[in-house]
């Protein structure tokens, strides 16, 4: 059975040879994973540090935990950014998930001159929490000890800027010559791809992207939907890369 991951808020709530998993991660831990003891957790603070331990106590609204082992996780490198054009309705949590489970190390929800869904005032604040707490949980699910950071709304000049500074820069199009799966990797530094929303990326915004250094490339023979071209691209960048 797979360990499950409890997130500790701060890194220094991980020290000593006793913990207490309290707040709402210690309540799903006792309310609703409903762990006794002698159950095997794992806590970590997102930023690589781990702490390996065993249940003593079940609380109401919590768990005391005997720590067996401690130790850090390096962040993996080449740091891999996905620019996702932000996707209609409730497929921009599926993107932050899949992407999430895959290994992306940074989401940037990208106001795309073409996306159907637009993110204004009070509704920015709401959707970036609402994919930050999606990345959360699919961290947690999938055992990583480096969450992921969902970054503040993009603007194109501010993707721009990171294409500009990245090691590789990516644009996936569908009319691209080369192929993503032939291209060099670098040996370190930013892979940052850019995923087009459902209209796909404008001429404009194209040629930006190009002045900032971008290739466009090829992800392959078939139309992927934006939420899903995402991880499609991480996976092969991941492969590329050694990192899977």
């Amino acid at each position: 059975m797979t360990v499950p991951v409890f997130l500790a808020e701060e890194a220094q709530e991980l020290d000593g040879p006793e913990l207490t998993l309290a707040g709402p991660e210690g309540r799903h831990a006792a309310s609703v994973r409903r762990l006794r003891p002698g159950e095997r957790v794992d806590l970590t603070d997102g930023a690589g540090a781990v702490a390996e331990c065993v249940v003593l106590e079940t609380l109401k609204d919590a768990l005391r935990l005997e720590v067996l082992h401690r130790y850090a996780v390096e962040p993996p490198r080449p740091r891999l950014v996905v620019v996702q054009g932000l996707p209609k309705g409730d497929r921009g949590e599926l993107a932050v998930e899949m992407m999430t489970e895959a290994g992306v190390d940074v989401i940037v929800p990208w106001a795309a001159s073409r996306s159907i869904t637009q993110w204004k005032g009070d509704k920015i604040a709401k959707a970036l929490g609402r994919w930050r707490s999606t990345a959360r949980e699919a961290g947690k699910q999938a055992r990583r000890f480096h969450l992921p950071q969902v970054a503040d709304l993009h603007s194109t000049a501010q993707v721009e800027r990171l294409l500009s500074e990245a090691a590789l820069g990516l644009v996936l199009h569908e009319e691209a010559a080369e192929p993503l799966s032939g291209v060099a990797m670098p040996a370190g530094g930013d892979i940052v791809v850019v995923v087009g929303p459902e209209g796909g990326v404008s001429e404009q915004e194209l040629a930006a992207f190009r002045a900032a250094k971008a290739l466009t490339v090829l992800l392959g023979p078939t139309i992927l939907r934006t939420s899903t071209a995402g991880v499609a691209a991480a996976a092969v960048l991941l492969s590329r890369t050694g990192r899977w």
